[in-house]
């Protein structure tokens, strides 16, 4: 790839410092914007790192100072909503910016779950029951819900707002954990039906074009019995969790034959489905029965080096500065005015 100019849009406070000696780059903050500026200013592009705070102006300066070729988007909320994302994309594309990842239409419809599940139930996916408890409204399960339930909010990603309890079996702790996650996270809240089985990740690349890297899997050694094998928020930001209870990702071993095709196909149709585009990664639930059932779609996930996206791809011969590589190219191959 050519030489570009590359901006790197990111929150001001994810900016990493210039001198990073003595400091555990490793579990900072800011290691994924680490990772990606020094990976691609060793790869021989000119790098221009912008923090934004709660202004879109500095965007326009830095556009007509450095005239990039894209801006390598690692924004996740604005304003510190996170729905707000789409909007900055939003705002690249009246700007007629190149930039990578996600379009503002495929964010939206992959990060409202009840959405996104709407329109895959549409096209025949197979996705778990669920309903939708908002903010001041009473907390009444409808009959077709039967326990266990799983309770998320309904925007949030990352597993925020995830844990053990919440996975509930009767009523009162239904509606303890719905307002939880209305007076925790300040979000509407998602019920569905808990569905047991593997944890699986499909990392996908691409515009209309797609790639589906090898499935990943999340793998739970050493849970307390009882424990649900599920990715709350202290399995996947703990270290020392992880450590305790032999969590790991790495390659899914599938048994059935095609079934790893099987899963890719079901990645990249999702990925159509709700009109996304860059790269991405689809959970899948997989039962014991063999039967997939897509859980969300997460546009823009973790892009550190090591974090499961690029180990995925690396496992599928494209290494981390590869696999940036393929990123900036998809995102300066992207046309806005063009999106049906």
């Amino acid at each position: 790839m050519k030489k570009l100019r590359v901006l790197a849009l990111m929150h001001d406070y994810m900016v990493p410092p210039e001198d990073v000696r003595g400091l555990d780059v490793v579990n900072a903050l800011w290691k994924t914007e680490f990772d990606v500026i020094t990976t691609l200013a060793a790869a021989g592009h000119d790098i221009y790192t912008l923090g934004l705070a709660d202004e879109l102006g500095p965007i326009r300066q830095a556009m007509d100072e450095v005239r990039p070729h894209v801006v390598f988007n690692l924004m996740e909320a604005f304003h510190e909503v996170a729905t707000f994302d789409q909007n900055v994309v939003s705002h690249l594309e009246l700007l007629r910016l190149h930039y990578t990842g996600c379009n503002p239409r495929g964010l939206i419809l992959s990060r409202d779950k009840a959405l996104a599940k709407k329109v895959l139930t549409y096209d025949g996916i197979p996705v778990p029951a669920f309903a939708i408890f908002p903010i001041g409204r009473e907390v009444q399960r409808p009959a077709r819900l039967a326990f266990p339930l799983i309770v998320k909010s309904l925007t949030q990603d990352a597993s925020y707002g995830i844990s053990q309890a919440s996975v509930v079996t009767d009523d009162a702790r239904l509606r303890e954990r719905v307002v939880y996650i209305h007076e925790r996270l300040g979000t509407d809240a998602i019920v569905e039906q808990y569905i047991e089985g593997r944890e699986l990740y499909v990392g996908v690349i691409g515009n209309e074009r797609l790639h589906a890297y090898p499935v990943w899997e999340m793998k739970f050694a050493n849970m307390p019995e009882g424990a649900h094998r599920i990715a709350t928020e202290r399995v996947k930001w703990s270290s020392a969790y992880q450590k305790k209870h032999g969590i790991h990702c790495g390659k899914a071993r599938l048994q059935r034959a095609g079934m790893e095709e099987y899963l890719q196909f079901l990645a990249t149709r999702v990925f159509h489905l709700l009109q996304m585009n860059g790269y991405g990664r689809i959970d899948i639930r997989l039962d014991g029965n063999g039967q997939p059932w897509v859980l969300e779609a997460n546009a823009n996930p973790q892009l550190a080096y090591g974090e499961d996206f690029a180990e995925s791809a690396h496992h599928d011969g494209v290494p981390y500065e590869a696999l940036l590589q393929q990123i900036l190219k998809v995102g300066l191959q992207w046309r806005a005015d063009r999106a049906g």
